[in-house]
């Protein structure tokens, strides 16, 4: 039992459950943007009342494909939105981390091998080698 309390009480598996509360949050908000406010807008400019109100039917089924309208428009939604403000963020981020790390070694020109840049002689082969 006290191995199953550690993992619950790690830092990663309580970030995971608020991301996954905040998640669905966001995406009831996303979904009643699209449904009540977006589709509505551009159904009628489209000259139609309701997105959700749109199906065909076959023999006796009735296939709702204004709901998969809507619920594409809001994956749309939340795909961009997870992508400007997570993603493009954070690549920035990271590769400007990445033009900071100086470079601490360099290849010897007789093994290949790395060797501190400062180095006067290679570690593999002995090699003397300039500093740099």
């Amino acid at each position: 039992m006290s191995g199953f309390k550690k993992f619950l009480m790690r830092g990663n598996v309580i970030d995971l459950a608020v991301a996954v509360v905040i998640g669905a949050a966001f995406t009831a908000v996303v979904n009643s943007f699209v449904k009540d406010l977006l589709t509505p807008l551009i159904s009628a400019l489209g000259g139609m009342p309701d997105f959700s109100t749109l199906k065909f039917t076959i023999g006796r089924s009735s296939f709702l494909y204004g709901d998969f309208i809507n619920a594409v428009l809001s994956f749309l939604i939340v795909a961009a939105v997870v992508y400007f403000l997570i993603v493009m963020p954070y690549t920035h981020l990271k590769d400007r981390a990445e033009a900071r790390l100086e470079v601490i070694t360099r290849e010897c020109p007789e093994c290949l091998s790395e060797i501190p840049k400062a180095a006067c002689r290679c570690a593999q082969c002995c090699a003397e080698v300039s500093p740099v």
